[in-house]
């Protein structure tokens, strides 16, 4: 009996940018008895049916946009006699179309480390239940990588977890909903063990694949204080303080490491936490901006952002304290304006981010926006080759329409060409080569531009085109982009690397 772990994927480039944390981390929760696991990332080459055999076990982690071929593995799986089983945020959600649609024997609710070694055994007794309740894993539970199954080749970036959870309760994301608004943190010393193994095979960048690496405003406290809540006041005094050490013990590790997190925008009015954040060498951050203008802001519940010049300013605070930001910016909402793109677009520019992905409004499962969206489609069911609009993921990938919420002043083609057009201006050399002048050495520069242009190839062409071929010929230019990146973000591993002692 063999397991083999399975991320789904529609496209492969043979490069990879971030590793898929999750494959590694159930492949550490594998008991020993059962063997290493087979691992199979098909952003890198797809399954081989052939390496399944009879009684194996295959798991299989989907979310939305990769549910459906999630599916057909599942099905592949089962058809040769394996033992297949669901788990990831899709899943979670919708485990009877696991059971339906994916041939899943079983599926995992929740965070799957805990209850991995239980869905082993009762498949090597044949006989594994159809529901298994992972839960949310408290921080100290958290389980290191197997990074020693990783083929160091293939991937540009890894990446390490050290909190899940997000108290905000924005109306496009389910991460508050799925994995809870209270956060749960990782210690400092898990954490950094973990990027000193990575930093011994030569990985320097890093990615921090947090929900929210800022779960504590000043904001928070100030509210706790001024209602006297003792108790709460010293709960996130004491999240924050793990927080800054953490990244004290992350300035300890190699001076040419480099980390990547996501943060609010909450983070700009922070100074004393960019300032660590520098210090330890959180040199980007993907910060959801969402809109430009307050009206924005009010359809996706994130009042406590900026708009505007204030904006601009606050976006301007993170690369003063050397943050680059990707800024991320959705376009369709009800507020939006033929006129909101270019000044969307003016913004990016002038507030001196360094990488912008602009995505259209898409109602994902276990949101606000779905549970809205569904409701207003219950009278007017459309369907593409029979599957209803609301079970979009199941739509075959070259029929799945790019746009899904009608828009008050705009066509979904309108806002399509739009938002191309927009990331067809940011991404054009002449901004690329300006953005790319605070790299510090030729190397560096080189690096940004590959990595913009991969960027831009794997997720608005690819994504954006209604053109076949198009998105095919991005999906090779992407391919052909992934090998010199990877190179140039390789390091020299460190195999003598030390685990810095913990602060005093």
């Amino acid at each position: 009996m063999k397991v083999h772990l399975v991320n789904p994927s529609h496209a492969s480039f043979g490069t990879a940018v971030i590793t898929p944390r999750w494959m590694f981390v159930i492949a550490a929760a594998t008991p020993a008895p059962f063997g290493d696991p087979i691992l199979v990332d098909e952003t890198l080459e797809h399954v081989n049916p052939d390496l399944i055999q009879p009684g194996d076990v295959v798991g299989i982690s989907i979310h939305t946009e990769n549910a459906l071929r999630g599916y057909d593995i599942g099905k592949i799986a089962r058809d040769r006699g394996a033992f297949v089983i669901f788990g990831g945020i899709h899943a979670t959600l919708y485990p009877e179309e696991a059971r339906n649609l994916g041939g899943a024997h079983a599926v995992v609710l929740g965070d799957g480390e805990i209850v991995w070694p239980a869905v082993l055994e009762d498949c090597r007794r044949a006989a594994p239940r159809s529901t298994y309740l992972g839960g949310r894993v408290e921080g100290s539970d958290f389980l290191s990588a197997r990074w020693d199954l990783l083929p160091r080749e293939k991937y540009m970036w890894a990446s390490v977890q050290t909190v899940r959870g997000c108290p905000k309760h924005c109306s496009f994301c389910s991460v508050w909903k799925t994995d809870g608004q209270r956060p749960r943190q990782r210690s400092s010393d898990a954490v950094i063990e973990e990027i000193v193994q990575l930093r011994r095979q030569g990985f320097r960048y890093v990615v921090l694949a947090d929900d929210n690496f800022y779960p504590v405003t000043l904001t928070d406290l100030e509210l706790a204080s001024r209602q006297g809540n003792t108790q709460r006041w010293q709960e996130l005094k004491a999240l924050r303080d793990e927080r800054f050490d953490l990244m004290a013990r992350l300035a300890q590790l190699p001076a040419d490491m480099v980390f990547f997190t996501q943060i609010t925008m909450e983070a700009a009015e922070d100074p004393s936490f960019l300032e660590a954040m520098r210090m330890a060498n959180i040199k980007g951050a993907l910060v959801g901006v969402e809109s430009v203008t307050p009206e924005g802001l009010k359809d996706v519940y994130k009042d406590f952002n900026s708009a505007g010049d204030s904006l601009v300013e606050r976006l301007r605070t993170f690369r003063r304290h050397n943050v680059h930001v990707l800024g991320s910016f959705i376009f369709g909402l009800p507020s939006d304006r033929p006129e909101t793109f270019e000044a969307t677009a003016a913004i990016a520019q002038s507030a001196e981010i360094a990488f912008a992905q602009f995505v259209v409004l898409t109602p994902f499962p276990g949101t606000v926006d779905f549970a809205k969206w569904e409701k207003m489609m219950e009278g007017d069911l459309v369907r593409v080759s029979g599957i209803p609009l609301t079970r979009r993921w199941l739509i075959p990938q070259d029929l799945r329409p790019k746009l899904y919420w009608p828009h008050p002043l705009m066509s979904s083609e309108e806002i399509r060409q739009r938002t191309q057009a927009v990331w067809d201006h940011f991404y054009s050399l002449k901004l690329i080569w300006k953005r790319s002048s605070f790299t510090p050495s030729i190397r560096s520069r080189l690096a940004f531009i590959f990595v913009s242009k991969l960027y831009r190839q794997m997720y608005a062409n690819t994504g954006l085109a209604t053109d076949s071929a198009r998105a095919a010929r991005s999906a090779r230019w992407a391919r052909w982009l992934a090998k010199p990146c990877r190179y140039l973000f390789s390091a020299r591993p460190m195999p003598q690397l030390q685990v810095p002692k913990a602060l005093p």
